[in-house]
Order: structure tokens, then C-alpha cells, then sequence
């Protein structure tokens, strides 16, 4: 069941940028799984038969109409709710709650709809490309906007769902609650802290992205923007948005320790 999902979740989503972080939540999500199997052996036992019934019976129904009619969302979230069910029959709620991070971890795979990728990406789609727009502009680019159309010269972009933010979100936020999880899983107010900032990194990476193909398209023409270089871009910046999220922890890492360092200091 599980394995003709991730077939075709190899085919039609993680080759896309949208879906690219897929292997690594696969990855990842078993390592964590394997890692804590030995402290889950001495909490479990098997959930209620009606309980897990109640849980694949439905995730079986959906399965065969996802896999029939070719919907990955539903087919993907069908073999989640499978696994879940798996888990719930040979170790129970306990077991699952104290591994309740790879479990919601692995959730992550679960590519979203085409309408919700679009009902999300269009409010940031019209801040990025009026704020580019805009920025350009004033730097006497010649530039104009029509919705989430820009033109500059004689060239027309389109401002699509890659370079909204949403891409990068979904990545960005898997990644970043797994870097959190192993680093400070026992501080959540801390982790909270993390996790509000990744939604402002990413867009104000895409915006970066944004502006550097305009540029490109603008001296040096459309094929190389929307070439090589774009998927590039992609691929760049989304590493550059990991490596401001590691930063950001660092930097308030250090404000931390000064606040804990001061604290002592004046009760001592």
C-alpha cells in the first residue's frame, strides 16, 4: 500500500520544488522512528480493535478512491491514517504519544491540494511582486505591475506559486521543527519563538528570488532567467533560508545566555 504511494510521490511531487524536501521528511521520519523503538517497547500495548477499525476502515476507502482517481493528497493522507492505525495495533495511544513528533513529522509528506496551494499563494503572490515592484521602481528600473504580472523592458513575469513563499514554507517549516526537535525539544516557548519566524524568512527569501530574476531577465533576457538559473535560484535560496533559520537560533541563543548570565549575577 504504502509502497506504490511513494512511487508515485517520487514521480509527480519531489520532482517538483514544492514537493522537494519529501525524501529527506521520509528519511528522517524512519530514522527518528528506529531511534526511540526501544523506549516505546516498554509503554506499549495494542489499541482497541473498534479503534483501529475505526481508522483504516476509512483510510482503506480512501486509498482505493485517491489511488483511482489519481489523487495523491487524498491517496498520501489515506496511507498516513493507515499508519496510524498500525501504530495504534502494536503499540498503543501511550507509545504514540511519546513519539509524537515523528508521527507528526512524517505528516509532511502529505502533498496539499492544487486549490489550497492557490487559495494560500495568492495574497503573498501580490505582496511579492507589488513590493518588488515598488522597490525597483524607485531604484529607476523600468518596471511596471498588473496583478501578479510584472513587466520590465519589453519582458512579462509571472509571479508564480515557486516563488510565493509556499514552497519554501512547507520545506522550511519541516526542516526547522526537526532541527528544533533535536535541538531544543525541551524548551517549547523557545521553539515557538523559532517556528514564528520562518513564515517572514521565506518570504522575504522569495522576495530576494523575485528581484534577482527581474535583474536577470533584465540584462541579460528571458531564457536565462527562466532557465538553469531559475531552478538554481530556487535550490540557493532555500538553502540560504536554512542558514538565516540556524543564525536566528544562534543570535538568540546568545541573547539567552546573557539574560541567564545577568539573572545570576543580581541574585548573587
Amino acid at each position: 500500500m504504502a509502497v506504490p504511494t511513494i512511487v508515485t510521490l517520487g514521480q509527480q511531487v519531489w520532482t517538483l520544488e514544492i514537493g522537494a524536501h519529501g525524501p529527506i521528511v521520509l528519511a528522517t521520519g524512519i530514522w527518528l522512528l528506529a531511534t526511540q523503538r526501544q523506549d516505546v517497547g516498554a509503554i506499549s500495548r495494542p489499541g482497541p480493535p473498534w479503534q483501529i477499525a475505526a481508522i483504516m476502515v476509512p483510510a482503506l476507502l480512501l486509498y482505493v478512491f485517491g489511488r483511482a482517481f489519481d489523487f495523491i493528497s487524498l491517496e498520501t493522507l489515506a496511507v498516513y491514517a493507515a499508519l496510524l492505525a498500525a501504530a495504534l495495533s502494536l503499540v498503543g495511544w501511550r507509545a504514540m504519544a511519546a513519539n509524537w513528533f515523528p508521527l507528526f513529522y512524517l505528516a509532511f509528506l502529505i502533498p496539499p491540494p492544487g486549490w489550497l496551494i492557490d487559495k494560500i499563494t495568492s495574497p503573498l503572490r501580490m505582496f511579492i511582486s507589488y513590493t518588488v515592484t515598488n522597490a525597483l521602481h524607485a531604484l529607476g528600473y523600468p518596471i511596471s505591475r498588473e496583478g501578479v504580472t510584472m513587466t520590465v523592458a519589453q519582458y512579462q513575469l509571472l509571479v508564480e506559486d515557486a516563488c510565493s513563499g509556499m514552497n519554501s514554507i512547507i520545506g522550511l517549516t519541516a526542516i526547522t521543527l526537526l532541527y528544533i526537535y533535536l535541538m531544543h525539544r525541551a524548551s517549547w516557548r523557545y521553539a515557538l519563538l523559532l517556528v514564528a519566524f520562518i513564515l517572514p524568512i521565506a518570504i522575504v527569501v522569495n522576495m530576494v528570488r523575485v528581484t534577482v530574476l527581474v535583474l536577470l531577465t533584465y540584462y541579460y533576457g528571458d531564457a536565462v532567467a527562466q532557465g538553469f538559473l531559475h531552478v538554481t535560484a530556487g535550490m540557493m535560496l532555500f538553502v540560504l533560508a536554512l542558514l538565516l533559520v540556524f543564525a536566528l537560533d544562534a543570535g538568540l541563543q546568545r541573547i539567552v545566555v546573557r539574560r541567564r548570565t545577568a539573572r545570576a549575577e543580581s541574585v548573587a
